[in-house]
């Protein structure tokens, strides 16, 4: 029977990238590994889909492949049809099925402790201009009684007699295609190597004891919201002499009643009267830091932006600051008194508004739009 091309059979282009045929071989090789897969057939394809992957997955039998596809078997050792050394499919399916990649992981090496979150919430201009703090984090960390190691003082943990100190115990399991090794976590020990036979009162033989730490962070000027700040070292401790993990503090800041920002620049809105805005006028203008003087045009409209350039934010990673904006919004008086409305009367009269000569140039001007003119 003639085989079919490799490239076929693990469902890839011929130029797909290592990392695409081994990702495909990996799916394949769970759907009909014959532990799981119990149709008849699934050992055939599974020797097909190892076949392939172990050409493809070589860059010099893959060249050799694409240049002169399959190789008469008879050919020995160079051809891909020749026979199959299925005893290494233990360290393959270690990494579906019984963990770690094939390789043993040594429950005694050094291990990095955990990374912290902290969600800290400032105001407004806090998040501006930075700040110092301290702050409590809950946290785990070696129990002093015991210096870590989980036993009562004067006792030592034994090495797990099941699995030798390793964490792991091989069960091998020979099939009609060959041997399969799978490693598991030991069940005597718990994976850590080790049996505490005293444990320590303290800790109650984990070696690790809840504590509340506090610790002084600063706050950059500049920080918005969501932002994430890593403290070094803050996190839990590592185990078996490991490095500790990071905290990072995540970023909340408050609402201001009359500024907004948007990245390093600041938005807000001022109210002018009519007059003001008809008339123009010199007004103060809060910032930041501080009152500043900003004149309005005779004529100004409402909805009109003026910039104060450099009285926004400062910027976190590079030198300067952002910008004020600000929005002039003219403001209808309300509840006026008589002598006020008969001045705005004479105003209106003045300006020629509401006569009936308007009325009329308004209306023709209406009709001759509808009638598209």
């Amino acid at each position: 029977m003639d085989k079919r091309d490799y490239y076929e059979v693990l469902g890839v282009s011929r130029e797909a990238a290592p990392e695409e045929i081994k990702k495909s071989f990996r799916k394949l090789a769970r759907q009909y590994h014959p532990d799981v897969n119990k149709e008849p057939d699934a050992e055939a394809k599974f020797k097909e889909v190892k076949e392939a992957y172990d050409v493809l997955s070589d860059e010099q039998k893959r060249a050799q492949y694409d240049q002169f596809g399959h190789i008469d078997p008879n050919q020995g050792p160079g051809g891909f049809g020749g026979g199959m050394d299925f005893g290494g499919f233990g360290d393959i399916f270690d990494m579906f099925f019984g963990g770690g990649g094939g390789g043993r992981r040594n429950p005694n090496a050094p291990q990095r402790g955990n990374d912290l979150q902290y969600a800290m919430t400032i105001e407004f201009k806090e998040a501006v201009f930075g700040k110092e703090t301290d702050i409590t984090i809950p946290r785990t960390e070696d129990c002093d009684t015991c210096h870590g190691t989980g036993a009562k003082p004067g006792t030592r943990p034994e090495t797990c007699s099941v699995c030798k100190g390793s964490g792991q115990q091989e069960v091998i399991q020979n099939t009609a295609f060959g041997r399969i090794v799978n490693r598991r976590v030991c069940n005597h020990c718990g994976g850590s190597g080790q049996i505490i036979r005293d444990k320590c009162g303290d800790c109650q033989g984990t070696g690790k004891v809840k504590r509340s730490r506090r610790i002084h962070v600063k706050i950059p000027a500049g920080v918005d919201e969501g932002a994430q700040l890593r403290v070094s070292g803050e996190g839990e401790p590592g185990s078996k002499g490991g490095p500790p993990g990071d905290l990072y503090i995540v970023i909340r800041v408050k609402p201001h009643e009359f500024f907004e920002r948007d990245g390093d620049d600041i938005y807000c809105e001022v109210p002018l009267t009519f007059a003001q805005a008809a008339l123009g006028d010199e007004i103060e203008i809060p910032t930041l830091t501080e009152k500043v003087k900003l004149k309005i045009p005779a004529g100004t409209q409402t909805d009109t932006h003026f910039r104060l350039k450099g009285k926004g934010v400062p910027r976190l990673r590079g030198y300067g600051q952002g910008d004020q904006h600000v929005k002039v919004v003219v403001v209808t008086p309300r509840n006026l008194s008589e002598d006020q409305k008969s001045l705005l009367r004479e105003f209106s009269n003045a300006s020629g508004e509401h006569t009936n000569e308007q009325h009329e140039s308004l209306f023709d001007r209406m009709k001759r739009a509808f009638r598209g003119d």
